[in-house]
């Protein structure tokens, strides 16, 4: 049976393609999908136009599918079971055939984005996310309609009650229970949309949607040429730029008149050719933002423009830009193939993207892709684009800056929830450059853009769809996206010690009410405006995560005044932790982590620890702080009042046994959800809602042993939670390919009586850990920490340099033992003296460095002197690089360092002096010593004894025999005494030795002649018998 539809859906419809405005429809029922054809039709017929191409996303499968032969035995078994309707399956059938519907996964939705469809149907209600609801919204264009195919509920408030999948994310073993805040603010703010329409599978408008009783056909105003008053004005500019070449032919391609004259001003940049400027587009969502850059690149070209390269965070973001950098070639009547060639990438990663268009025309023009971090191929860039930049690491974006001209383009807000770090920090810093050269905001910015000129342009008005969308309004306002005029500056600034903390409490927060409303857009404005990166399924993460509580730091209340108060910091805390040890014991076993509890799992993994993971904490997720109040103190006031809350200091801890008196169990919409059909349902805002604030001391909190927080590592962010006395336990050792940066996690202990520990020790019970870390930390930073700054590294590491008044520790060296040589000793003595260089002694500087940040060599150092330490020994960093991060002299690096190692070597030589002597080897010395008996003494001494032996000798008588001779007898010797001597001095007197000896002799002759004698008789003899 036909039924007549209503006329307020198609009066919706037609207003909607009368403005360029976009409409909702919200379809519940199971029999929704029969319903597309309808509005598909109504669509059609008023655009007068070609069907609208229709994008059709869902979860995981279709009812209907995709492939036409897969569909059409799809349909025929379902017709055969009789469980199709004939007439509305071909209406169906026909859709999907002709109306050019193209199909896609939600987790495949990136690749629609550039696209741009008239009818967007999104199904699988439960799998939808803030990114997802805006990513695929954005896509329809003006006069086009968003279609939301729910299923059939037995109230709309049951659809709070509905559970996501992202939920399973949320939970965790301790906090199991996600709430559906984030379906209740969704639904309520469907009801205040003008241009949106719930109604059930039959087109019956719900009472929900009663703003569309009044609606009525609108006028379009135009002038008498048809062209309403911003048309008239981009008409009239590209009159009077026709004859222009080459940005006469290009303007005609501008579809806005703030694209139009983005277009003109990036031109008379390039007209300027002095090359020393930097111009900076700034816009939302769907402005045109990579059109207007295309085109400029196109007309830099027709200007001459040799070298030109364009940057962004993958080359998937330029597809718009490179699409309208050949249609303005097209507008310049260069032929592709002739003039110029389009090249593809062979990366596999890039997906055949666009990377470089090479121009030969007039002469050798190229226009390459490249990426952020290739800085050093900018030698011969005469233009550089930068497209989105805000997803771009600030310092990466600081680094392609250079004497050359540089467009830059970045979203501001959008559904990508890019932060505004770029327009806070680097564009500010542009703007005062360009004012004042003389000032140094950055000491390499300021050097780098002397006299640079810059210029900001801002695209306010949309191309997809005209200005005042009443969609575009409420997704901003629901997923807080464009929320930059919703921070206003604080009245007055109180000193942090007047500020308290106030607990917020969440179900009062996404509530819908317009206070709650406000307080949650300023909230959000203060996280996008202090953070670099920003997405909107945060806002889904702070509504529905159960292990997520949110504090708010005020200034003084004055509680008589009815407007909400400044919010002068925001904490976002989840609490981690009690984690059985079999699931910390299968984790480590796994290798594998579930879904939050960052800070115990991180832990259990680097320290093989199952015993941490049972214990609570909190981890800070984020903290905000009001851009003009930054660097008064209000953060650290936040996190110090924080601390002092969880340790019980403020309010009594809450029990174990004790019912928290937290968020209470999430209270839905149900106030009008009483047994009634959803035609006859009413839903509004909840009225009996606790307070939104609750000041600490009327809230107990929960019993925590340690607070963390997790970051990416930079030097002003690490020596923030290091002056909080936070101690880092984890530094990843591959940098974030997103931000370039090391994430690092960091750990507090908190004042428990269930702990023991040693009351000394400041850190309590992570101090054994803390000093593994850095143990760890110093062995990496020759390798993962390499190029690490030094002062970051420095900070991380954060020696002890100042060891005055100290008396001897255990921890200090002893002895050399294992440590140094006495080689090692003496060329460290030889180096001191300066009497040879560094090469000699490199290798015991790395050991030295290694012992003196371990603190076992306690020697005073200066900040410097220790960082050249570091640098040399920890980093093995080479002069030259110390040259540039520190700006010193190559001489002046080379005294500090002979000053470090001087002071070293005296405290080494001090104590192991006699060791090094011991184990020396060296020759045998003879010791010469005088003799106690004096030369006269030792004479007599000797006479005596000579006298006392020769006597021995003549008594004995023990004379050799060729001396006998000469022995003088009784006999001479009585001769003697009376003989006189001579003066010739010799006496003759008669011997009776020569007798004696005469007579032997002759008796000897007689003998030898009588052998003679007997010899020769005997020969005689032999001769006559021969």
């Amino acid at each position: 049976m036909r039924k007549k539809v209503d006329e307020r859906i198609r009066t919706l419809i037609e207003n909607g393609v009368k403005l360029r405005h976009r409409s909702m429809f919200v379809i519940i029922g199971d029999k929704s999908r029969d319903q597309i054809v309808n509005l598909h039709h109504m669509l059609s017929k008023a655009v007068i136009k070609s069907n609208p191409s229709v994008l059709w996303c869902y979860k995981d499968k279709l009812d209907i599918s995709s492939h036409k032969k897969k569909r059409t035995k799809q349909l025929k078994r379902l017709r055969e079971r009789g469980q199709l309707d004939p007439e509305k399956l071909d209406a169906f059938s026909r859709l999907l055939d002709v109306g050019r519907v193209t199909h896609c996964l939600y987790k495949d939705s990136e690749r629609i984005l550039g696209n741009t469809f008239g009818m967007c149907i999104l199904q699988d209600f439960e799998a939808l996310t803030p990114n997802l609801l805006a990513r695929t919204i954005e896509t329809v264009e003006g006069g086009g309609m968003i279609v939301l195919i729910l299923r059939s509920l037995t109230s709309l408030t049951s659809l709070c009650t509905m559970v996501m999948d992202v939920h399973d994310r949320f939970r965790t073993e301790s906090h199991s229970e996600a709430a559906g805040r984030f379906n209740e603010r969704f639904l309520l703010s469907i009801a205040s949309c003008k241009a949106c329409v719930v109604m059930d599978d039959e087109l019956n408008i719900l009472p929900l949607s009663s703003h569309i009783r009044s609606i009525t056909p609108v006028p379009t105003e135009m002038d008498s040429e048809g062209l309403s008053e911003a048309e008239r004005e981009l008409k009239i500019l590209k009159d009077e730029l026709s004859d222009d070449f080459p940005v006469g032919p290009l303007i005609k391609k501008c579809c806005t008149l703030d694209q139009g004259k983005a277009v003109v001003t990036f031109f008379d940049a390039i007209l300027d050719k002095a090359l020393r400027s930097i111009v900076a587009l700034i816009a939302s969502r769907g402005r045109g933002k990579s059109a207007a850059l295309g085109l400029a690149v196109a007309g830099a070209v027709a200007a001459g423009y040799s070298n030109i390269y364009i940057t962004a965070p993958s080359p998937d973001n330029l597809k718009t830009f490179f699409e309208f950098v050949c249609k303005g070639f097209d507008a310049l009547e260069y032929k592709e193939h002739l003039d110029y060639d389009v090249v593809k990438s062979a990366n596999p990663d890039f997906k055949k993207a666009i990377v470089r268009i090479n121009i030969i025309k007039q002469h050798r023009q190229t226009i390459q892709y490249i990426q952020p971090h290739e800085h050093e191929k900018l030698s011969q860039v005469e233009l550089l684009v930068i497209d989105e930049a805000a997803a771009i690491p600030l310092p990466v974006v600081k680094s392609l800056l250079g004497p050359y001209l540089v467009f830059l383009s970045s979203t501001v807000s959008g559904y990508e929830g890019t932060g505004r770090s770029l327009s806070l920090k680097l564009l500010q810093q542009l703007d005062e450059q360009s004012r004042a050269p003389s000032t140094g905001l950055d000491g390499s910015l300021s050097v780098t853009l002397a006299g640079c000129l810059f210029k900001k342009i801002e695209l306010n008005e949309s191309i997809r769809y005209a200005s005042g969308d009443p969609i575009e309004s409420w997704l901003n306002g629901l997923l807080c996206l464009d929320v930059a005029t919703s921070l206003p500056n604080p009245s007055c600034h109180p000193p942090p010690s007047e500020c308290d903390l106030y607990y917020v409490n969440r179900d009062t927060l996404f509530s819908y009410h317009k206070d709650s409303e406000l307080f949650l857009q300023r909230m959000m404005a203060l996280c996008v405006s202090s953070h670099y990166k920003n997405s909107p399924n945060d806002l889904q993460l702070l509504a529905d995560a159960p292990a997520h509580h949110l504090f708010v730091l005020l200034g003084p209340v004055d509680e008589s005044q009815s407007k909400l108060p400044d919010i002068l910091c925001v904490i976002q805390v989840c609490l981690e932790g009690q984690i059985s040890q079999s699931s910390a014991l299968k984790s480590l076993r796994d290798g594998h982590s579930p879904y939050g509890d960052q800070i115990p799992w991180k832990f259990c993994e680097q320290f093989r620890d199952i015993e941490f993971p049972h214990l609570s904490g909190a981890r800070i997720v984020r903290i905000a702080v009001h851009p003009n109040a930054m660097k008064m103190g209000y953060g650290s006031a936040a996190v110090e009042l924080l601390t002092r809350y969880f340790e019980g200091q403020i309010s009594p801890i809450l029990e174990a046994d004790n019912e928290a008196d937290v968020e209470h169990s999430p209270i839905r919409v149900t106030e009008a959800a009483e047994k009634v059909s959803m035609l006859e349902e009413q839903v509004k805002p909840r009225t009996n809602l606790p307070p939104l604030l609750v000041p600490l001391n009327e809230r107990r909190p929960e019993r925590l042993h340690y607070i963390g927080v997790s970051f990416g590592l930079t030097l002003d962010l690490f020596r923030f939670w290091r002056k909080q006395n936070f101690a880092p336990f984890y530094v990843s050792q591959i940098p974030s390919a997103v931000t370039g940066e090391h994430t690092s996690m960091l750990l507090k202990p908190l004042k428990n009586d269930e702990l023991e520990v040693n009351e000394s020790e400041e850190l309590g019970f992570f101090a054994p850990f803390y000093k593994d870390f850095r143990i760890r930390f110093s062995k990496l930073l020759s390798d993962k920490f390499k190029k690490m700054d030094y002062k970051l590294a420095m900070s991380v590491l954060n020696p002890k340099i100042n060891f005055t008044g100290i008396d001897s520790s255990d921890g200090f060296l002893k002895t050399l033992d294992g440590v140094l040589s006495p080689f090692d000793m003496e060329r460290l003595r030889v180096f001191t003296n300066n009497m040879t260089d560094f090469n000699l002694v490199y290798d015991i500087c790395k050991t030295l460095a290694h012992q003196y940040f371990e603190e076992k060599i306690p020697v005073s150092l200066s900040y410097v002197q220790a960082s050249v330490l570091l640098c040399l020994g920890l980093q093995e960093t080479e002069f030259s690089s110390i040259e540039r991060q520190m700006q010193l002299e190559r001489g002046q690096i080379h005294s500090l360092l002979l000053k470090v190692l001087r002071e070293l070597y005296k405290y080494l030589n001090g104590i192991a002096a006699k060791e090094i002597e011991l184990t020396r080897p060296r020759l045998q010395r003879r010791v010469l010593e005088p003799h106690n008996v004096s030369v006269d003494d030792d004479l007599r001494e000797g006479a005596k004894q000579v006298e006392e032996q020769m006597m021995e000798e003549k008594t004995e008588g023990s004379m050799d025999a060729e001396f006998q001779e000469y022995v003088i007898g009784d006999k001479e010797a009585e001769a003697l005494k009376h003989s006189k001597i001579p003066a010739s001095g010799i006496v003759s007197i008669e011997s009776a030795k020569l007798e004696n000896q005469n007579g032997s002799a002759k008796s000897t002759k007689k003998r030898s002649k009588d052998k003679h004698s007997s010899e020769s008789k005997s020969k005689s003899s032999k001769k006559r018998k021969a």
